[in-house]
């Protein structure tokens, strides 16, 4: 059992960056490989980013390349998403969640986490 924490979020100008962490109990932190998605009022739940479990190898939606970074600390239990140059389309409730097994690009689906936070809300004003 996983139980994940985020924080972090909060109310940002466009162009502004925030940190987010998720804060994971137990300690087998490190069998789970990692990911953030995000859900908008009215819209699905969508794919962010994800980490393997020793942070060798990430992936991330096509909409956050370059401005959003993913990164774990296995020491602390702890995986961030750094997000830079924040859009008005990047407010959403931000989640993290954990999952076993062995990483692949296939970590974009939803279905491959088992555990999953209640999510920080991260608001992009215009």
């Amino acid at each position: 059992q996983v139980q994940l924490v985020e924080s972090g979020g909060g109310l940002v100008q466009a162009g502004g960056s925030l940190r987010l962490s998720c804060a994971a109990s137990g300690r087998t932190f490190s069998s789970y490989n990692m990911g953030w998605f995000r859900q908008a009022p009215g819209k699905e739940r969508e794919f962010v980013a994800a980490i393997s479990k020793t942070g060798g190898f990430t992936n991330y939606a096509d909409s956050v390349k370059g401005r959003f970074c993913i990164s774990r600390d296995n020491a602390k239990n702890t995986v961030y998403l750094q997000m830079n140059t924040l859009k008005p389309e990047d407010t959403a409730v931000y989640l993290c969640a954990a999952g076993g097994g062995v990483y692949s690009a296939a970590y974009s689906r939803s279905q491959r986490y088992d555990y999953w936070g209640q999510g920080t809300q991260v608001t992009v004003s215009s």
